[in-house]
């Protein structure tokens, strides 16, 4: 979307509260029409990953890193397997994730090769003193607490290799049709929780850390207001803190999905840069946006589904 209009927004969707929910998104972008069935019963999968913890009573924590898990296994999506590749052909992983009960977080950049980036970015917040960890220092962490690198030719599959030699052929422009995932969620005891993973953008440069890992940017979660994942420009939405901003707008009493919408439309005015959000309130509801042809994302609210591209 190259033209930014007085509303931007191509899409959205919200619904009320809910003693429990989780939804899931699978990146904004340009998914090829006749790919988008495939992407959204992704989305649909890993969101059933998600509602088992939940209906045991498990945690929103718990939850959004087992979609997100669910999303990086799956080789359609730009996250652990599937992941784009930067100029050099090699991948570089980003992941983060929240508990909005006491706004600990943990979170990884430029990570090498690791199968599930989103459990060791867990582990940075539940077992080291600092919140984001990168590069070979991320990699040094994670082999110390038992996360074994892997061959990165195991992460990289021919879709993403066509795509790197299109953007440098000048035959596609940067991006990524499938995109970062994300998930949040609220619990029955009233926690919020988000996470997010990504392999960031195609042709990127070595080192390169878009705003996945960034608390604010890419994702954030309180319970005092909701919690919320984005996808898209990832420079634009570091510029722009999208996570954070969308969530003040539930803080002010918006709804999630009209929280998505302005946070969107004004990052959209600012900028002229394109991106997506999915939200989860401090009371269940559930609502997101998008400003790009598509997004495929899944929803379930007290044993209530939902899903769309």
């Amino acid at each position: 979307m190259s033209d930014v209009s007085a509303d931007p927004i191509t899409a959205s969707w919200g619904r009320g509260p809910a003693s429990w929910s989780i939804l899931v998104h699978g990146g904004a972008g340009d998914v090829p029409t006749g790919r988008i069935p495939h992407h959204v019963a992704g989305c649909e999968r890993a969101v059933a990953v998600g509602v088992a913890v939940l209906e045991r009573g498990g945690s929103a924590l718990d939850a959004v890193e087992a979609a997100v898990v669910a999303l990086e296994d799956d080789p359609l999506f730009n996250a652990g397997t599937g992941a784009c590749l930067d100029c050099e052909g090699h991948i570089e992983l980003d992941a983060a994730i929240m508990d909005g009960a006491d706004l600990r977080a943990g979170a990884v950049g430029a990570l090498p090769p690791f199968k599930n980036p989103i459990v060791i970015a867990r582990c940075v917040m539940e077992k080291s003193p600092h919140v984001m960890l990168a590069a070979e220092g991320a990699a040094r962490f994670a082999i110390a607490n038992g996360f074994a690198r892997v061959d990165e030719a195991t992460l990289i599959t021919e879709a993403a290799r066509r795509r790197l030699e299109a953007v440098q052929r000048k035959e596609a422009t940067e991006g990524w049709a499938g995109g970062t995932v994300g998930a949040v969620a609220r619990d029955a005891q009233g926690h919020v929780a988000a996470a997010t993973s990504t392999g960031g953008m195609v042709n990127k440069l070595p080192g390169r850390v878009g705003d996945t890992p960034i608390l604010g940017a890419g994702t954030y979660a309180d319970d005092e207001s909701g919690a919320c994942s984005t996808t898209g420009h990832g420079e634009a939405m570091i510029r722009f803190v999208l996570a954070k901003s969308s969530v003040e707008w539930m803080r002010a009493k918006l709804s999630p999905e009209d929280a998505a919408r302005a946070s969107l439309a004004l990052m959209c005015a600012r900028m002229k840069l394109t991106a997506g959000a999915i939200l989860v309130g401090y009371d269940g509801s559930l609502g997101l946006a998008r400003a790009t042809r598509t997004m495929p994302w899944a929803a379930v609210a007290d044993g209530e589904r939902a899903s769309g591209g």
